[in-house]
Formats: structure tokens, sequence, C-alpha cells
């Protein structure tokens, strides 16, 4: 029993101490009505829709596929390379940072051991850090990229296309300094690269479920452009997988969910203490990127967000920091977590290799697109 305890805190390390938080903090404000009024239900709603529904597309093969096909078309390492990164950079602006990374780094694990093991020796890590980097970058264009744009979009009150326009400077900048890193990280290889599938990646499920998972994807980019109200498409999503398939609903990370609420309870009760509010608010105002990318290198940048956000009025600024804070150390941004564990598991030799390039990498990148950032608001 104590041995499974100790293993679920080391698994959910932030939803516990979000809890923690929040329970130290039921001391200070008592429970009353307004704790109903902390929890943003509408960017829970939507972000269990989008988690289905990606569950769904993953399940059934359908980026598996695609990046077979972009594959089985290249000769050259810097192609493949290129692919490979590009491939986590642009889906995870619809599939978010999290799936592209669960998705594709076990795809490019098993690419570069059919290359053969120098190309796997020499490639794997720089591939593996920078389709992170992709992923958490790329996310960030779009209010469905990761899990804190979804929220402070919502919280900002944006609209989809001015939150894209702000966005849109910082990921352009990110993919230049993406495809420059990728083309020299490629140049250490020299062999031949020739990508042959012997088995061709198949999409599973019927046409109908991939039409169900479709228009449920759909349905959640009205539902964020705050066209479809969100309980329309909370309750069809949940009524479409129970009629298709069930198994989708194990497939949500339903701890990510109720990490927000702990945050949500202990951010609603910061501010109605004064002084804790004032003193927050005097940190964040008018630093808000620095902020959002200093919390973010402690605590994550999805807690950083609902932790600062209710602490500031310029949300625009701090989706801005929270997105690039989500460079830098191995735990900015949760979904790095990921790729790691996953390289972990392949090479155990490579996990100290892999953190100090990640780091030295993920430095590099940081400080570059800071400096951008802090340039265009000067």
């Amino acid at each position: 029993m104590k041995d499974k305890i100790i293993h679920f805190f080391k698994q959910e390390t932030v939803l516990c101490a979000a809890f923690a938080l929040a329970a130290i903090s039921v001391f200070f404000v008592r429970p009353d009505k307004e704790y109903l009024g902390y929890v943003d239900f509408r960017t829970l709603a939507i972000l269990f829709c989008l988690m289905s529904v990606m569950a769904g597309l993953q399940k059934s093969g359908v980026f598996q596929y695609i990046a077979q096909e972009l594959l089985s078309r290249v000769h050259k390492a810097w192609q493949v390379v290129l692919i490979l990164v590009l491939l986590c950079f642009f889906s995870s602006m619809l599939v978010t940072n999290d799936v592209a990374l669960i998705t594709f780094v076990p795809f490019t694990l098993i690419v570069l051991g059919m290359i053969g093991p120098e190309a796997k020796g020499q490639l794997m890590i720089p591939v593996v850090v920078l389709q992170t980097i992709a992923a958490n970058l790329g996310s960030m264009l779009t209010p469905i990229g990761n899990p804190q744009n979804l929220y402070l979009y919502g919280k900002a009150g944006l609209s989809l296309g001015e939150f894209v326009l702000l966005m849109l400077p910082y990921a352009a900048a990110a993919l230049a300094v993406i495809l420059v890193w990728s083309i020299i990280q490629s140049r250490a290889y020299h062999g031949s690269v020739q990508v042959s599938f012997d088995e061709r990646a198949k999409i599973s499920g019927s046409n109908i479920h991939l039409a169900v998972y479709a228009v449920l994807f759909v349905l959640a980019l009205l539902t964020v452009a705050r066209v479809v109200p969100y309980g329309v498409t909370l309750g069809l999503t949940i009524a479409a997988l129970l009629v298709t398939d069930k198994s989708i609903f194990s497939r949500v990370d339903y701890s990510l969910l109720l990490t927000f609420v702990g945050f949500f309870i202990f951010i609603g009760n910061i501010g109605r203490i004064p002084a804790f509010s004032q003193m927050l608010q005097q940190i964040v105002s008018g630093h808000e990127i620095l902020a959002g990318v200093a919390a973010s290198q402690v605590i994550s940048n999805v807690p950083a967000a609902l932790l600062l956000s209710g602490f500031t009025e310029n949300l625009s600024a701090l989706i801005i920091g929270v997105n690039l804070g989500g460079l830098g150390t191995l735990i900015a941004s949760m979904a790095s977590l990921i790729s790691y564990k996953l390289i972990a598991r392949e090479e155990c030799w490579g996990k100290g290799v892999y953190f100090r390039y990640f780091t030295v990498a993920n430095v590099c990148f940081l400080v570059v697109l800071l400096a951008f950032a802090l340039t265009l608001e000067a």
C-alpha cells in the first residue's frame, strides 16, 4: 500500500501539488457558494472533448499513416530529420503537444532503427530533443495546441483570429530557428538513407468511427470559437463515444482535468486574501512575459498560467510568457517528460546525454525567442 502511494505521488506530482495548495488555501477561506465560481467549466469541458477525440484518432493510426506516407518519399538525412521534427511542430497545433510527442517519438525511434545503428546512435537524441521543442513551440500558435492556451484564450476573451495573430510572430520565429538547427544537426550523419516499411500503416476502425471523430473535432473547434455552447459539444461527445467506442474514456487524462480543478480552487482563494493578492499583482503586473517564463521553469507552464492569470490584466503578455516558458528546464513543459521517459525506456545509458543536450538546446531556443519577444514588446 505504501509503495502504491509513493508511486502515485511520483506519477502525479503536479496533481498532488495542486490539491495540496487547494487544501491549504481552504484554511484561509472557508468553503462557501463562491467556490463554484472558481472552476472554469467551459475550459474543462472543451479539454475533455479534445482529449477524447485525439485519443480516438490516435487509436485509429491516422497519424502514423500520414508519417509513413511522407517518409517513404525521402532519401537524404536532412529530409528525414525535417519531416520527423516538422510533423511534431505542425501537428501539435491541432492535436496538442502531448499527443504529437506520444505519437511521433516512438515512431521516430523505429524509423531511425530501420535506417541503421549508426544513424540511430548519431541522430536519436538530437532529433527527439528537436521534436520536443517543436511540439512545445508549434502548439503555441492555436488555443487548442496546449491546455494553458485553451484556458487563457477563454479567460482573455480573445477571438480565434486574435489569438493566432498574437502568437504568429513567435511561431514563425520558432520555425525559422528549428529549420536552421535541424539542417545543421542532420549534417552530423553522412551515411545513405533509405526508409522502407515492411508493413504499411493502416487506418483501423470503420469509416463511421473516423467520421464521428471528424465531426466531434469540428464541433470542438466551433466551441472554442464560441459558436457552439460547450454543454452541447460535451453532451454529444459523451453520447457519441458511448455508442462508437467506450474504451476511449479510459484514454482521457483525468489527472490533468483534476489538476485544473485544484489550481482553480487555490487561485480563487488566494484572490480573496488581500495581502497575497496584492503581493502577486505587484510581482506579475508589467512583467508578465518574464514572470510566465520564470514560473514555468519551476512549476511548468500549465500551473504557471493558472496561477499568474488571476493577478494580471495583461493576459496577452502572459500567454506569450508561459508559451515561451515551455522551453528551458525539463519540467518547464510537462509534455517534455514524455520524450524523456521514452528515451529512458529505449536507451537507459542515454538519459544523461539526453538531459544535457535537451538543456543546452532549450536554453539556446529560450534565449533567442525571449530576446525576440522582449524586442517586440519594447
